[in-house]
């Protein structure tokens, strides 16, 4: 289980495999539009092209229960701690929509938005099904909160860090 802001326990087993749907089927939509990957790993590097990754308390309960531990040390929101020193991203199965949705490819850019909106409106019916908070932050506010808690990150041997080439 993980934990809310509110110390409320989120069981991820409840909406891990409606999470993984969503994702699946946001990943076809991304594919049917064709976005280029550049292996630039800018999406990780949020302060250095200010961005910053939101996402909702499901999916943050979901990334700490799912990814591989971090390899980069927690910072105040300049990076994501899973990406690796080639650039790419340790935790892809479990990362965020927000994750999911983000290319550098300016084709793509247009509909990036849209996607976004989509799904953000299926995650919230998913969180409110199984009634957890939504909580929707930036993802360095929820991982200080499972620092504070004590659960990240999270070691477990069991997880792998396998991943395919591409940044996202």
């Amino acid at each position: 289980m993980n934990i809310c802001e509110d110390q409320t326990p989120l069981d991820v087993k409840a909406f891990r495999a409606e999470l993984h749907a969503l994702y699946g089927a946001l990943g076809e939509d991304v594919a049917r539009l064709g976005p280029v990957c550049a292996l630039s790993g800018r999406c990780c590097r949020f302060e250095e092209y200010g961005h910053t990754l939101f996402l909702s308390a499901p999916e943050a309960a979901l990334l700490i229960a799912d990814a591989p531990s971090p390899v980069r040390p927690l910072d105040q929101g300049a990076s994501c701690p899973w990406q690796d020193a080639r650039g790419h991203c340790t935790a892809r199965d479990a990362r965020p929509l927000g994750c999911r949705v983000y290319y550098c490819d300016p084709n793509y850019q247009p509909h990036a938005q849209d996607l976004s909106e989509t799904f953000i409106a299926r995650l919230k019916q998913v969180a409110n099904k199984h009634g957890v908070p939504w909580q929707y932050a930036p993802l360095h506010w929820h991982l200080r909160r499972f620092a504070e808690a004590g659960t990240f990150p999270r070691n477990d041997e069991n997880r792998t860090t396998e991943h395919n080439a591409c940044a996202h």
